[in-house]
């Protein structure tokens, strides 16, 4: 077992890694710009969040048409958050062990294709959720060697770490407008349409990263069962105090924020604000997440970021805590941008975890990280869910968040003694 400040870790020293990118003219996210295969890749990423998106509401559509269940239509969302745990541990090893070009291009395929045969006419239902199933399983692994592939556009200093922002940026900014674009699309066309539009997301992302990526070698080696290599490397990174401790880091507070997201509508129909009002009260933590992450991103420093991660994430859960008293709509609303801002806490998180984790296990651990994120937040919201079953949503709400305070705490307790946060002084900004 390692100490509290761990042993020297196996893998590269640090002064192997990819250096960070040259510095381009302007500061902040305009010099993450200036890279020419980060725009690239930021554009697929904007292409394939929104398919991602739009594909969940018109499949959600188009089996509550087939089926009249609301159950089954419900589904649809939740199989975008359960395999994350398994494309997450029993495939985390092809983001390392192959190019990530090559594993980038097959994922947006693999989708494409599934997407694409979602629209065959006759499909039985239980099909499009294989389907959907498939998607989501491929999506922490794509995630991951994303992330990955970042740290060699950009190195592992403050550019990855602002780029790694705008990642983040896009996916909350993607459930905003692909919801309203995915409403306004099955206003005018049939599900199924859609459906084909989104295939054509996926494929325009997959053609992006080919033609505007460079073709790098895989990071780590190739040999051995995929299986056996995903399960080696997830317990080589869970044997370390620090990558486990900034795993949970990057776990815990994403999870404690969704419980009153989770609760949302039944929240809008207690209040009786109806369809319109539910949905104004889910765009509330979106909202507040792009603008900290811009306003952060855009005009503090690295220090001045880093600095912030361990108050965010005590913030997170506080505004929950509003909840006791049944705010009104407009109050409601606060409390939920007011929540979502805490997600600028991850710019510590992802400034010691990428200096923490050896090179060659790199999109490996980024795998991971989003495939244990999205399985807890999922795992949260059904128990919020539970909860909200027998008691009243102003105290399964508040309660939430109290637990949550509970276990934040003693994760950033844990960050503090295994020393995780030391790792990331010294890179280079």
């Amino acid at each position: 077992m390692p100490t509290p400040t761990g042993p020297a870790r196996p893998g590269p020293a640090p002064a192997c890694r990819p250096p960070a990118a040259a510095a381009p003219p302007g500061t902040g996210y305009r010099a993450v710009f200036a890279v020419p295969e980060f725009r690239y890749v930021f554009a697929a990423h904007l292409l394939s969040s929104l398919g991602v998106v739009v594909c969940e509401i018109a499949l959600s559509v188009l089996v509550y048409r087939l089926t009249d269940s609301p159950l089954l239509s419900a589904l649809t969302f939740a199989l975008g958050l359960l395999p994350y745990v398994v494309g997450g541990t029993l495939l985390s090893a092809v983001a390392d062990r192959h190019p990530a070009r090559r594993v980038l291009v097959c994922c947006d395929a693999v989708c494409a294709a599934a997407a694409a045969a979602m629209v065959l006419p006759g499909a039985p239902v239980v099909v499009l959720l294989g389907l959907r199933c498939l998607i989501a399983a491929v999506a922490p692994v794509f995630a991951g060697t994303r992330a990955g592939s970042l740290g060699e556009i950009l190195g592992e200093g403050d550019l990855f770490v602002l780029g790694r922002s705008l990642v983040r940026i896009v996916n909350q900014g993607a459930q905003l407008v692909g919801f309203a674009a995915g409403g306004l699309l099955l206003a005018a066309v049939p599900p199924g349409e859609v459906l084909g539009i989104t295939a054509g997301t996926f494929t325009a992302s997959a053609l992006l990263l080919r033609l505007g990526t460079a073709a790098r070698p895989a990071r780590g080696r190739s040999g051995g069962a995929l299986l056996g290599a995903s399960l080696a490397g997830t317990r080589h990174l869970l044997a370390d105090r620090r990558v486990r401790a900034l795993l949970l880091l990057g776990w815990v507070p994403p999870a404690v924020v969704v419980v009153p997201e989770a609760l949302l509508v039944p929240y809008g129909d207690l209040l009786g604000v109806g369809p319109a009002g539910q949905g104004l009260l889910m765009c509330g933590m979106p909202i507040g997440a792009v603008v900290a992450e811009t306003l952060v991103g855009a005009f503090l420093g690295p220090r001045a970021r880093t600095r912030l991660t361990f108050p965010l994430g005590v913030f997170a859960v506080v505004p929950s805590l509003g909840f006791a008293v049944r705010p009104s709509l407009g109050w409601a609303l606060v409390l939920l941008v007011l929540t979502g801002t805490s997600i600028a806490y991850n710019f510590g998180v992802d400034r010691w975890f990428v200096a923490a984790v050896p090179e060659e296990l790199l999109g490996q651990a980024m795998t991971v990280m989003q495939a244990g994120r999205m399985t807890m937040m999922g795992a949260a919201m059904g128990l919020a869910g539970v909860a909200a079953e027998y008691a009243p949503l102003p105290v399964v709400m508040p309660a939430g968040g109290v637990l949550g305070a509970v276990a934040v705490l003693a994760v950033l307790f844990e960050v503090r003694r295994s020393g995780a946060r030391n790792t990331g002084e010294a890179v280079t900004t």
